[in-house]
């Protein structure tokens, strides 16, 4: 049985402080939200985390109350007041299973582990010489076609598919009323690529046992080859070095050196969002206006080329990456990392103990299913994590693992890196990519005794030291990227071109249809 347990914390703040972090609603968003954790106040040394939603004020239940009673509630505690909170994930999971929680008993574990709703799966398809490595086939007294005989290490493999999967849609074209025949012409009219929507078992039984609808919109989109990136910028004294395209929000003309080229911004890339907002209806001066709003910050959310087509064959919004990455559940911010106790270890000899303070050197190549690894960094701040490393890919064969800090990338440092830059540094490399990493741990107790974490803490040169996943196999081809000539597209003419300057802001601190208190 799934349960909700939320976390209690108590704050108590000096007179003239405050304790620490923002309460806020936000359009779209259910709940009362705390945001802007102050680094080093009291709610987040109290362990508050961002996103995190409020149920209790000194043990009122607050979830259905306006946002001005809730904010009286806390100032009218005094210098001390107690908290019940459950994070982001556990709060919308319970809420789309319409769980009460103002039942002091109900609170999200599953054998102590937070378990998230299951959703579908898009699946990218890029046919190589022997096929995509799978069969279709009905089964008797159940509606649908599933996927069968996939060939380990092929195309549909690497993509994500899996044995049993139901077939719900082939490019965006739902199938349920489609004769197997009708299904295989069109998977052949796509030509040499393909995009599935999926659904396994588990997800298909969770589904219909909640009698809810199951499409594109709810989907998972970590297994797709090709995603949107996140772009922050910073105004430089000549702005944010680029032009915007009047037809569909394209970049181009980026100036060399300028933030907007460090950011990683790509000339032809798409802008899909504008600090959080999509703007794909927006007209140019509607996007420019929004790009003004930011002040000096800027956070784009683009799409290349490549990346366009894909989800365009799939009928899908690149929103749907820029939701998954909101909703996730993110792992500790920079700071909180090295705020972590050091768990207390059995004593050891000297020797012991620098062999276990040590970080890792991962190699690795990429395959056709990418390295199998997230980065995931948070807007505003620096510092980059390793999420969601899919067991048996590169990453994990080459010693990842989830919530790994990242120090270096290919031999450059990039603890005060932004996420931006750490992923352009990634894209650069080519098929192959050098991780130096350590465990939050180990991360915490080398900074705490003043080291500098290079590969010199191994022992060894970093070649010789390095865990590697090994080349992929020879058969497998990489989806590749269009080429810069063939993703620009002519510029029609007498088409004036404006210079647009550039702005940023964490989603956390975005102020259109929200309200925010300090507290």
């Amino acid at each position: 049985m799934t349960t909700y347990k939320p976390r209690v914390i108590s704050l108590t703040k000096n007179p003239g402080q405050t304790f620490g972090f923002y309460l806020r609603v936000e359009r779209n968003e259910e709940g009362h939200l705390i945001r802007c954790l102050e680094m080093g106040g009291p709610a987040e040394l109290a362990g508050m985390k961002d996103g995190d939603r409020i149920l209790r004020v000194n043990g009122t239940f607050v979830d259905g109350l306006p946002h001005s009673e809730v904010v009286e509630l806390v100032r009218n505690g005094g210098a001390s007041v107690t908290f019940h909170i459950l994070d982001e994930s556990s709060y919308k999971q319970a809420k789309a299973l319409g769980v009460n929680l103002s039942d002091p008993q109900s609170t999200l574990m599953t054998n102590g582990v937070a378990k998230e709703t299951p959703k579908p799966k898009l699946c990218y398809l890029v046919k190589s010489s022997s096929g995509y490595g799978f069969s279709l086939r009905s089964v008797k007294g159940e509606q649908g076609l599933f996927m069968a005989e996939v060939v380990a290490g092929g195309v549909a493999d690497n993509a994500g598919v899996r044995n049993e999967d139901r077939l719900l849609e082939v490019n965006g074209e739902n199938i349920a009323n489609s004769t197997h025949d009708e299904v295989v012409e069109k998977i052949k009219l796509g030509g040499g690529s393909v995009m599935f929507l999926l659904v396994d078992k588990e997800t298909d039984r969770f589904h219909r046992n909640k009698k809810a609808k199951i499409g594109s919109w709810s989907a998972t989109v970590k297994f797709l080859p090709l995603q949107p990136r996140i772009v922050n910028m910073t105004k430089g004294s000549n702005g944010y070095g680029f032009l915007l395209r009047e037809e569909r929000h394209f970049i181009r003309d980026i100036d060399k050196g300028s933030p907007a080229e460090k950011a990683g911004l790509r000339d032809m890339d798409r802008v899909v969002t504008v600090n959080g907002k999509e703007v794909d209806r927006c007209t140019h001066e509607q996007v420019v206006d929004r790009v003004k709003q930011g002040g000096n910050k800027c956070c784009f959310l683009v799409v290349d080329k490549a990346t366009d087509q894909m989800y365009k064959q799939g009928k899908i919004s690149p929103m749907l990456f820029w939701n998954e990455m909101k909703d996730s559940n993110s792992p500790p911010s920079y700071n909180e990392a090295l705020n972590f106790p050091a768990p207390v270890q059995p004593s050891t000899n000297a020797k012991d103990r620098k062999e276990e303070l040590r970080p890792k050197l991962c190699r690795m190549e990429k395959t056709p299913a990418g390295y199998g690894f997230h980065l995931n960094g948070i807007e505003g701040m620096n510092g980059q994590y390793i999420t969601e490393v899919v067991k048996g890919g590169a990453a994990d064969k080459a010693g990842l693992e989830n919530d790994d800090i990242v120090i270096e990338v290919n031999g450059k440092n990039v603890e005060q890196s932004t996420h931006a830059e750490a992923v352009e540094i990634i894209r650069r490399s080519g098929n192959s990519l050098e991780l130096l990493v350590a465990s939050k741990n180990v991360y915490t107790q080398l900074k705490a005794n003043g080291v500098t974490i290079t590969p010199l803490l191994l022992g060894e040169t970093p070649r010789g030291k390095a865990r590697s996943a090994g080349p992929p196999e020879p058969n497998r081809k990489e989806i590749q990227e269009m080429t810069e000539e063939e993703a620009r597209p002519e510029t029609p003419p007498h088409r004036e071109k404006q210079r647009t300057p550039s702005v940023s802001s964490s989603s956390s601190s975005s102020s259109e249809g929200s309200v925010d208190e300090r507290l």
